[in-house]
């Protein structure tokens, strides 16, 4: 039964006692509320990386879609499918994403717009990574043959940024022109024709590439993510025994 003792309040429960006040119950409430949350989050972003991972092996395995037989509606819904198309590089208009970093070094990404037969669209080819020289207003060489050839790799999003500003995706005059951030419609008003909103990320093995180790897997595994649920788990029940402990301790040295 409740009774109330000044701003305390005292509840027997199986012939014991507890005594707290009703701040202390409000703060309990609010924390207990807290970490339960933040444990159902990540086992929520659990779930979503599982299935990510799954629908990723899934493009995979699935068949290598023909460019120049099947347009593309929606770059999402192929995203990690293997392609393959036909055509030939506009080795004169390329675009150098800035900002690159691999094993600690920066460098650019080498998008070189691939003009597919038949078509007035382009698709970006992502041909690799290399390294920024000493100095930057020298820019590498990238120059590429441009005969008609069939070319293979992995549809993907643009490479990602950290923080976007604005202008960012504004590219240099010039050619090859630097950009911080890929952005579809822009890029292709400077180049004056159509381009797919994807990347291609060309095979390792092609030839006229730079490095490239295409990632496959999430940042983040689900195993991390259950194992921070855990955590948020194990502070709440560390946070209740923490609440029965101090409650029954005060009302121990209260009866006495």
């Amino acid at each position: 039964m409740w009774t109330k003792a000044g701003e305390a309040m005292r509840i027997a429960i199986l012939g014991r006692e507890f005594r707290f006040t009703l701040l202390g119950l409000g703060v309990y409430g609010l924390l207990l509320a807290l970490l339960c949350s933040l444990g159902f989050w990540q086992l929520g972003r659990a779930e979503q990386k599982r299935q990510f991972l799954q629908q990723q092996q899934a493009a995979i395995e699935a068949a290598i879609l023909d460019l120049n037989r099947q347009a593309v509606m929606d770059g999402d819904a192929v995203r990690y499918q293997n392609a393959t198309v036909t055509g030939r590089y506009d080795g004169a208009h390329q675009f150098l994403v800035d900002n690159q970093m691999l094993d600690g070094k920066p460098g650019y990404f080498v998008l070189t717009p691939f003009l597919i037969d038949q078509e007035k669209r382009a698709v970006l080819v992502n041909r690799g990574w290399v390294a920024l020289g000493k100095d930057r207003k020298v820019l590498p060489d990238v120059s590429i043959k441009t005969e008609v050839q069939r070319i293979n790799g992995r549809i993907n999003h643009f490479p990602p940024v950290g923080i976007k500003l604005k202008g960012a995706e504004i590219p240099t005059d010039g050619w090859p022109a630097v950009v911080q951030v890929v952005d579809s419609r822009v890029l292709a008003a400077k180049l004056t024709y159509d381009l797919y909103d994807f990347q291609i990320e060309l095979n390792a093995d092609a030839a006229e590439g730079y490095r490239r180790e295409w990632k496959i897997s999430s940042t983040i595994p689900p195993e991390k993510h259950l194992a921070y649920a855990v955590q948020w788990f194990g502070l709440a029940l560390t946070l209740t025994g923490l609440f029965i402990w101090i409650s029954s301790r005060k009302r121990s040295e209260h009866t006495a």
